[in-house]
Order: structure tokens, then C-alpha cells, then sequence
């Protein structure tokens, strides 16, 4: 049974920066493909981005996080983070790492596409 303990989040003002991680245990990391998802306050869960399994896996962004984002896997260690610049009051939210066990290297961003999830972290971009 995987198990994903995000950290990282916290209050930053506009333009600042913030880097989340999401740390792995319990089963072959590399197997599963890692997913950043955020839910605002009465809005539905949006997948923000994702990467494929291993080393080699593919990337993707939802379309008002690119270029501001950057999603990397650190498989020595077990984590993937989640690098986010430039942020905007509208990225405010509650991230989550989510995981599923994929056979290739795709990844989904879609929520309804991962088993495992962490507990989530806050961010707030406010001045």
C-alpha cells in the first residue's frame, strides 16, 4: 500500500514562490505515476500536473500553471515536487499528491485517475 505525505505549502504573497513535495512509502515508487491535484474553497478538484513513472516519464500542465509550474521526480529519494512561481491569488487552494500504478509512461491528470492520496497541504497566495 502506497502512502504520500505532502509538505511545502504555506502564505506567500503575489509573484512569490513556493515548492511542494509529495514523499513516497510503501510500495516501488517508480512503478506509479504522481499527480499534483488542488481543490479551492466550493470548487471541484482540478488535476494541476503530473508525471509518468520512472525516469523517463512524461509531464503535463494544466493550461494556467504553464510556464509558472515545474513538476520533478526524485526517485533516489522517493519524492516529486512541485515547483510553482509567479503565483496568483486564483492558485490559492489545498494541493494534493495523488498516485496510480501505471504499466507505461503516461500520467493522467484527471482525479478520477488515482487510487492513492496524501492529505493534502494549504496554499495561500495573498497580500
Amino acid at each position: 500500500q502506497l502512502q504520500l505525505v505532502e509538505s511545502g505549502g504555506g502564505l506567500v504573497q503575489p509573484g512569490g514562490s513556493l515548492r511542494l513535495s509529495c514523499a513516497a512509502s510503501g510500495s516501488i515508487f517508480d512503478d506509479y505515476a504522481i499527480g499534483w491535484v488542488r481543490q479551492a474553497p466550493g470548487e471541484e478538484r482540478e488535476g494541476v500536473s503530473c508525471i509518468g513513472r520512472g525516469s523517463t516519464g512524461s509531464t503535463d500542465y494544466v493550461n494556467s500553471v504553464k510556464g509558472r509550474f515545474h513538476i520533478s521526480r526524485d526517485s533516489a529519494k522517493n519524492m516529486v515536487h512541485l515547483e510553482m512561481n509567479s503565483l496568483k491569488p486564483e492558485d490559492t487552494a489545498v494541493y494534493y499528491c495523488a498516485a496510480a500504478f501505471r504499466r507505461d509512461g503516461w500520467c493522467a491528470r484527471r482525479p478520477g485517475a488515482y487510487a492513492y492520496w496524501g492529505q493534502g497541504t494549504q496554499v495561500t497566495v495573498s497580500s
